[in-house]
């Protein structure tokens, strides 16, 4: 029941939920013990209503946020609370004193300073929100970012300013029990000062020094930059803070080019969800903006993405365009439409160029070229299961999509079925549960049998603990515990003082990597993900949700794998192991095979999961896998060849399509050298955008 007002509520825990009730319940309360009157049951109704506002604040609860939907905000809350506290002196006969009418004056007050109060911190938000943001950018050289006003002073603000009240409620309940004024006196003292004080120290912020510069002061200070460093390759990103995994894959690849990289981002919600990285970065939110930015020596566009905004930057000739996606999978995703107005689409290997000539969607097969995968560099190839140790399988499920389809993914109907028999293996295995991190987003289905799949290999591990066939090395799981907290202690150090950042404006004035510290990063990083897997036996079943480890760090450890059709089933062949895919749609084996490419070399599964002993036969004797061979040609046939690598592939793509931009503006120019004045105009290059040229494209 707890969990079924929980999920209805959407609230985090069961505290969350009881903190709500609370105070929802406590107003009621609170009109109650002000009619009857009772000074105890107000004051003690009063705080449980303070406390739970502030937790449910402090935990960002959804509920709070829809209170304000349904016209009890925060402020209303207050003055709900200070109404009550009138009327509680009136029943208890204050209202012809003194103190009744400084109460009233006092609430009156308190209230009128909450406009300039609110109307500061709204104008310094905006005076601070830079037109465009930046890492790895050197601005501080260029133009004067004054720092940030303390973060205490905005943060949360408006919570803070109303809890201001609690000096004059205190004092006018403890001057009601007393009978005497001077300590109501004192409290609304005390919160109009404070108040009052609020206000004067947010002023400074709004005017002078204190402010940043102008837009078109920074957005000319951003073009100096661009035209010293001269960025080549541009990776170009939009979407919501969500998806912002599908540009942190290619961090690591742009860090790796052979030309000047730059990564260009339109939400600030992104720039937030950004990995740390070394490569400069530049967020712009405004469409003008981009079109108005200087990136003539750009000569290559990636595009990790098919959204509406990448038109802003599709639209200039002098650079040329590619698709490079963030997967590679045989979803119709990987074969959008939009695809073909971009001049190349890159692929990992010859699958990528087959789906498109069999999807039809108007790309030619002449703008394809194979790259292969970088990012898959550090998966690790097939050594098979060491001796003393029992073998892992990774279950990896992906997410339940957005149409509803069963066969999208398999936790709904098989995934109960997949654990139980992986967890009852004779002879046995270690499961590692790692579910997408939207399970659940969509369906409650999804949801529900997520809980159920983490609660069975949960019960299995406290089984597997005290079971005494299976022992393990006490003293180097401490030891590398211990490691892991060292690592751990060091990491947060390191990422103390980069993290504190006033705002979006000190973080761009401040915002250039420390390259010794992001590589100690890095290793440390590596450090950790080695201690973590020591630090617990290495049968032990284990869920494992959150960024750490990665889901490569988990192909690593595993032995064989258990997934769905995603991008995650072709970056698992990678490694060379045994994997099994799950028929969740029951199109039958060979219709599965067909539509699939990345499952032709797969164990494939229906709904019950009883063809699991057949992955199991091949991790436990490669002689019983006669699906090996199938595997290296599938390798080679979705990633492409092994040599040369990846990344040497992909620097050579972007070479060899910066010579064919380069070529075409040097075509343009000779061609309209020849030209009169007016047609010499129309060379590509800058443009200034008018002010309402907001969606990039013109009319003519």
């Amino acid at each position: 029941m707890i969990s079924t007002a929980i999920r209805v509520a959407r609230v985090g825990s069961a505290a969350e939920l009881a903190a709500a009730a609370l105070m929802i319940l406590g107003y009621p309360a609170l009109m109650l013990a002000a009619l009857v009157p009772s000074l105890p049951a107000f004051g003690a109704a009063a705080a449980v209503t303070y406390l739970a506002d502030h937790y449910l604040h402090r935990k960002g609860s959804y509920l709070i946020n829809r209170l304000s939907k349904v016209r009890a905000g925060l402020s209303i809350r207050f003055l709900i609370r200070q109404l009550l506290l009138i009327l509680l002196l009136a029943r208890l006969s204050h209202a012809d004193d003194l103190i009744f009418y400084r109460a009233v004056a006092c609430f009156i007050a308190f209230y009128g300073l909450q406009a300039p109060h609110g109307a500061l911190v709204t104008l310094i938000r905006n005076r601070r929100k830079m037109p465009v943001a930046t890492r790895n950018v050197d601005l501080k050289s260029r133009i004067r970012i004054p720092d940030a006003p303390p973060q205490f002073l905005l943060h949360r603000s408006a919570e803070k300013m109303l809890h201001l009240d609690l000096f004059a409620v205190v004092g006018i309940l403890v001057s009601a029990h007393l009978g005497a004024s001077a300590a109501g006196f004192a409290g609304m003292c005390l919160t109009i000062g404070l108040g009052l004080l609020y206000v004067l120290v947010l002023t400074p912020y709004v005017r002078g020094r204190k402010i940043p510069p102008k837009a078109e002061v920074v957005l000319a200070a951003v073009d100096d930059w661009l035209a010293g460093y001269k960025p080549e390759t541009v990776l170009y990103f939009s979407g919501s803070k969500d998806s912002a995994y599908q540009v942190n894959m290619w961090l690591e690849t742009m860090e790796q080019l052979e030309s000047r990289p730059l990564i260009l981002l339109r939400e600030r919600a992104i720039l937030n969800n950004l990995a740390p990285t070394t490569v400069p970065v530049i967020c712009v939110p405004g469409g003008v903006h981009l079109m108005n930015m200087d990136l003539s020596t750009v000569r290559v566009a990636l595009y990790a993405a098919n959204v509406g905004k990448n038109i802003h930057l599709l639209r200039v000739p002098t650079m040329k365009h590619v698709f490079i996606g963030h997967g590679d999978s045989d979803k119709l995703a990987s074969v959008n439409p939009f695809s073909k107005v971009y001049d190349e689409v890159w692929t990992a290997g010859r699958a990528g160029r087959d789906r498109y000539a069999l999807a039809d969607v108007g790309v030619r097969d002449d703008d394809i070229v194979e790259v292969g995968r970088p990012q898959l560099a550090p998966i690790q190839s097939r050594q098979g299961v060491p001796a003393g140790r029992i073998p892992t399988v990774l279950y990896a499920p992906t997410w339940e999509g957005w149409d509803g389809n069963p066969g999208n993914t398999s936790i709904v109907l098989a995934g109960e079925n997949i654990v139980r028999k992986l967890i009852a293996a004779d002879p046995p295995v270690r499961v590692l549960y790692k579910p997408h991190p939207f399970t659940g987003t969509v369906s409650k289905q999804a949801g529900a049998a997520h809980q159920r799949i983490t609660a069975l290999v949960e019960k299995a591990a406290a089984q597997r603990a005290g079971d005494s066939r299976f022992t393990a090395d006490a003293k180097a799981m401490a030891q590398a515990k211990a490691e892991l907290a060292r690592i751990e202690a060091r990491l947060a150090e390191l990422a103390g003082p980069a993290g504190e950042r006033g705002d979006e404006a000190e973080a761009t004035r401040d915002g250039v990597v420390d390259v010794a510290r992001h590589q100690e990063v890095a290793r440390l990083r590596a450090e950790w993900n080695d201690a973590y897997w020591r630090s617990f036996p290495s049968y032990e079943h284990r869920v494992i949700t959150g960024a750490e480890p990665r889901l490569y760090d988990c192909f690593n450890v595993s032995d064989a794998m258990v997934s769905d059709i995603s991008s995650v089933v072709s970056d698992f062949i990678a490694s060379g192991k045994p994997y099994a895919v799950t028929d969740s749609g029951e199109l039958g084996a060979e219709e599965f095979k067909r539509q699939n490419t990345a499952v032709r070399a797969a164990t494939i599964l229906t709904n019950s999961a009883a063809e699991l002993g057949e992955l199991l036969a091949a991790v436990r004797d490669p002689a019983s896998d006669p699906l090996a061979g199938d595997r290296v040609e599938l390798k080679r046939y979705l990633l492409g060849p092994d040599e040369p690598a990846s990344i040497v592939q992909f620097n050579t793509a972007v070479t060899d399509l910066a010579v064919k931009a380069e070529a075409r503006n040097v075509g343009q120019q000779a061609r309209l050298s020849g030209e009169d004045g007016a047609l010499a105009g129309a060379v590509p290059g800058p443009r200034t955008a008018a002010a309402d040229d907001t969606d990039g494209v013109n009319a003519g």
